[in-house]
């Protein structure tokens, strides 16, 4: 199964200066949970944008034309060859960024998005449109201690 997973603003937006918008404590865990055990893939600045690289506990592929090697990680120069090997039993999560959302979006089987209630006042990056994906799913958070914006878990399949 192919998954995208993303935290994505009501404009769609999804990062800005290859950082993400928002620090949502819940949907970090939420991400670790899903992931954790599977095989994630991501675009070569998504990579970059990781704090200690390579995520622990996962298959790491990273997709770049231009590099051949990362720690930790397999690398493929496209998305279809990095799927192409993976197996039909596996479990992928598509983490970013833009293109790689893009590219990936007509071949994945479900959308795994936290919608957060807010339009950020910078963006350069942003998801594609999904508007024709049927929700399957919903838990709605609000604001608390420890998350400025009120957001959503929501799961989607075509």
């Amino acid at each position: 199964m192919i998954t995208i997973i993303a935290a994505v603003a009501r404009n769609n937006a999804i990062g800005n200066q290859n950082k993400l918008l928002y620090w949502l404590p819940n949907d970090l865990k939420r991400f670790k949970a899903l992931t954790t055990g599977h095989t994630i893939i991501m675009g070569r600045k998504t990579f970059d944008s990781l704090p200690k690289g390579a995520l622990p506990n996962r298959r790491n592929v990273v997709v770049s034309r231009s590099l051949t090697t990362l720690p930790g990680c397999d690398v493929y120069p496209s998305l279809t060859e990095a799927l192409s090997n993976t197996s039909p039993n596996e479990d992928v999560y598509i983490i970013g960024g833009a293109t790689i959302y893009e590219q990936a979006l007509p071949l994945a089987d479900r959308l795994c998005l936290t919608e957060i209630n807010d339009t950020p006042k910078e963006a350069d990056v942003f998801f594609p449109d999904y508007s024709t994906w049927k929700e399957v799913w919903r838990e709605d958070h609000d604001k608390d201690e420890k998350h400025n914006q009120q957001y959503s878990f929501v799961d989607y399949v075509k």
